[in-house]
């Protein structure tokens, strides 16, 4: 099987007037289609450096890196803007949604710099709030009318709504708490699933056990498997004491079917 995401030996050095700084040094990372990774380490290790070049929005210094059998280094501007709008989805910490938007507009904003039908681009949003389990009656309501928990499942969808096959989430439960972050891990655990590859950096233990596989990153190195494979108190499991959500089949009044 040949890795979705696939960096071999990647170096990432930045220059400044103060000097160089080494962030990477000497990165593989092997990712497989369908699997659930998770990248943690202390602040300052380079894991937002890594998810940059992970997601196309940055280039090694040295190192290749390959996406779906792409070698990037080869691609111009012009085809890494197509590679990030077709082929990943963006999760971060901080939802970076549209305050005047409303929630199904606010999925459908990724659309607008692609060449889907206007026609399709609210159906499409349907079907990717359904994926998130978020009550159809919150669809219309603008953004600073939602739970944190809420605001990161609109942040999800977005990244569904082309849905790509790969899923790159930033501390997604770090503004959240516990119970609400168990219901956003429990939306990941469904997309992996239905085939998603996602690849998540986390700072939390409990979290990164949540994953299949948890790599670290420590001084621009990376090491694998070094979190414990399971923690006593999963969010995983602490969702099996938290009310279902259920998603209506039917879209929302106004919506194109």
């Amino acid at each position: 099987m040949r890795p979705v995401i696939d960096i071999r030996n990647v170096h990432r050095i930045f220059e400044s007037e103060a000097g160089c700084a080494h962030i990477l040094h000497n990165v593989s990372l092997a990712v497989d289609p369908g699997e659930f990774v998770a990248i943690t380490g202390p602040s300052g290790s380079g894991k937002s450096t890594l998810m940059n070049i992970l997601g196309c929005l940055d280039k090694p210094t040295a190192g290749g890196y390959y996406l779906q059998g792409l070698n990037v280094a080869e691609l111009d501007d012009d085809e890494l803007t197509e590679v990030r709008a077709l082929s990943i989805g963006f999760v971060f910490q901080s939802f970076n949604l549209l305050p005047r938007l409303s929630v199904i507009e606010n999925v459908m904003l990724p659309l607008s710099y692609t060449n889907v039908p206007r026609n399709q681009r609210e159906m499409r949003a349907v079907h990717a709030l359904q994926a998130v389990t978020l009550p159809v009656d919150h669809w219309d309501h603008r953004i600073s009318e939602l739970s944190g928990g809420q605001m990161q499942r609109v942040a999800i969808a977005r990244a569904l709504v082309n849905d790509p096959p790969i899923i790159l989430a930033d501390e997604p439960t770090g503004n959240l708490d516990s119970a609400t972050g168990a219901l956003v891990m429990e939306t990941f655990h469904k997309l992996q699933e239905r085939g998603k590859t996602i690849v998540l950096i986390t700072h939390d233990p409990g979290i990164a056990a949540e994953a299949d596989r948890a790599v670290t990153i420590r001084d621009g190195r990376i090491h694998d498997g070094a979190y414990i494979t399971h923690a006593p108190n999963t969010l995983r499991g602490a969702v099996s004491n938290l009310p279902a959500i259920y998603a209506p089949s039917t879209p929302p009044k106004g919506a194109k079917a």
